[in-house]
């Protein structure tokens, strides 16, 4: 199936590895061109040189009210066009709402929720028809995770957001889309299970509460992403995307 990224060139943040890496992978293998970031100037660097000659990395902290304009300039600088965006970024810090601090409050808020929201709206002002903004979310969009109370709220915030932006920006012909990863084999998932007493057994104990049996693969998060985000998937906008093994139990 050719999914029509042939020469498109999309804004890919927090893709030095992990999901956002997965996905500007996809990208890049079926003929796009991605500007990824991280926040530093060696990890974006590195990650780019991976990808090859179609990848450029930038170091950007998407709190960084700054970075939105810039990427999407490097974007047309490099590669002459600017097609979408990916906004990722790595998650907040684990805890419950009895021990998670303002500081980790505030951090996460800049980080995760305000700068999307910025790289979101700069995105929209810039795209014409056939442009896209993705947000990779969590599937506590829909239900909480026990332990990442930061997440849980920020999380769905988000996709209200995203659900309104999609509204908005319909008219022009850009689409709106969020992708809930559930539990993916990212070093975050690592660094989750190892909160737990005995990291193997907290895996075996996840893997048995979803349907397919086991974590799902970077890959599999990538490539339903770009998918998401090509010129193939042109009518579909404002929903959310589970990416979960059939985890959530919801509809």
């Amino acid at each position: 199936m050719d999914l029509g990224l042939k020469d498109r060139v999309y804004v890919v943040t927090g893709a030095t590895r992990g999901l956002g890496h997965a996905t500007a992978q996809a990208l890049v293998a079926d003929g796009a061109k991605v500007v990824v970031t991280g926040r530093e100037e060696k990890s974006a660097a590195g990650a780019a040189a991976a990808l090859g000659e179609h990848a450029v990395g930038v170091a950007a902290d998407n709190a960084d009210p700054a970075a939105a304009a810039r990427l999407i300039a490097t974007a047309r600088e490099r590669f002459g066009r600017f097609d979408g965006v990916l906004i990722s970024v790595g998650g907040p810090a684990p805890g419950t709402a009895a021990n998670n601090t303002d500081e980790q409050w505030q951090s996460a808020f800049e980080s995760v929720f305000l700068g999307a929201v910025r790289l979101a709206r700069t995105a929209a002002a810039e795209l014409g028809e056939g442009g896209v903004i993705g947000f990779v979310l969590s599937s506590s969009v829909y239900e909480p995770i026990a332990g990442l109370t930061i997440s849980n709220g920020l999380r769905p915030g988000l996709a209200g957001f995203a659900k309104s932006l999609a509204d908005e920006v319909g008219p022009r012909g850009v689409r709106v889309v969020g992708v809930l990863p559930g539990r993916i084999a990212t070093d975050r998932m690592t660094q989750l299970d190892g909160l737990a007493p005995d990291p193997s057994a907290a895996r075996a104990a996840n893997e048995s509460k979803i349907p397919l049996g086991r974590y799902g693969t970077p890959e599999e998060f990538g490539r339903t992403t770009a998918f998401l985000l090509s010129p193939a998937a042109s009518y579909v906008t404002g929903v959310m995307v589970p990416v979960d093994g059939g985890a959530l139990r919801g509809f």
